[in-house]
């Protein structure tokens, strides 16, 4: 009887590993992802003709690192940066401003740092930025908000203008005469090229500025992140060695066979990079090299000091910032 449990054992993990893809292994959390471009796709439905950057990466002096910026939404009247807190439970605020998550059902208690002392702190760096690349802005252009998007969000006390809790997030209306349409501030002050002349200027640099590399794996799971290198075999690494950040914007995986016994193999497919264009691109140039399913991808997530190593055989895409 033993013996019988321990072949079936042996069995199942065979079939396991050679059919299946093990999520045990890219079992990302892709809930910010997912919040993150939720918000972005409603901030361009709700401000007909804007543009929203997410998951940049804007240098900062100071610290000689890059600091995460979530969202930055262009209109042509303003620009607003944008943090997007993902909480969810009853949320109040501290004599120091941080907030004080506490868990409905399990009444754990979480403390995030003053959200919009932070924000604000990061405006600062983009106009440094900005001012950098040519694209200095008259003073209130640029402005910030902290969005809240969780369902689950209970605000037990009341908070600062910068904030949008869930309640009035689900009220934002695309129409003009919206109470917070009121983030455009000082667009009766400004002619029209005016307004223009900025957003389009600002358009052009952040198209081009520093961004979180994307990958996604099967399920519609994505993360943010740094990609690093490619780990496997010598030959193989040799055979994706012209897989550069400087040459290519984009690559596709897709396994080769799913009934070999020996090894099955991935076909990767990459774009190279058009410089022709500003913003993230890539040219109709498809390129193809085939390696082994166990080769691995070095990925560091967003705001995570810990590397990840995720198969090829489980990876969908991977996009590459400049």
């Amino acid at each position: 009887m033993f013996a019988e449990l321990i072949c079936g054992l042996v069995f199942y993990w065979i079939i396991k590993r050679f059919f299946f893809d093990d999520d045990s292994e890219f079992d990302l959390d892709s809930s910010r992802f997912n919040a993150l471009t939720a918000v972005a796709k409603r901030l361009e439905k709700l401000y007909a003709g804007s543009k929203v950057y997410v998951g940049l990466q804007i240098p900062d002096p100071d610290s000689a690192s890059r600091k995460n910026i979530d969202l930055i939404l262009v209109t042509n009247h303003e620009a607003i940066v944008i943090s997007v807190k993902n909480v969810s439970g009853f949320v109040s605020v501290d004599k120091d401003g941080d907030w004080v998550c506490t868990d409905k059902e399990h009444r754990r208690t979480e403390r995030l740092p003053n959200p919009v002392a932070e924000i604000e702190h990061l405006v600062s760096i983009v106009e440094g930025y900005l001012e950098q690349r040519g694209a200095a802005l008259p003073e209130g252009y640029l402005s910030y908000k902290v969005i809240c998007p969780d369902p689950n969000f209970c605000q037990s006390v009341p908070f600062p203008p910068e904030v949008i809790t869930y309640g009035q997030w689900t009220q934002l209306k695309p129409d003009q005469n919206s109470s917070y349409s009121g983030w455009i501030k000082g667009a009766l002050f400004r002619g029209k090229k005016s307004q223009e002349s900025f957003s389009e200027k600002l358009n052009s640099v952040l198209c081009t500025a520093p961004a979180c590399d994307r990958l996604e794996v099967k399920g519609n799971k994505s993360i943010l992140g740094e990609f690093l290198e490619f780990k496997g075999k010598q030959d193989d690494l040799q055979a994706l060695r012209k897989i550069k950040r400087s040459k290519v914007s984009h690559m596709t995986f897709q396994k080769t066979s799913m009934f070999s016994f020996v090894h099955s193999e991935v076909q990767v497919l990459y774009a190279l990079r058009d410089y022709r264009v500003e913003g993230p691109s890539w040219s109709s140039q498809w390129k193809e090299v085939v390696v082994r399913s166990s080769t691995e991808v070095l990925f560091r997530p967003q705001n995570s000091t810990r590397l990840c190593k995720y198969k090829l055989s489980t990876i969908t895409s991977i996009s590459l910032s400049v």
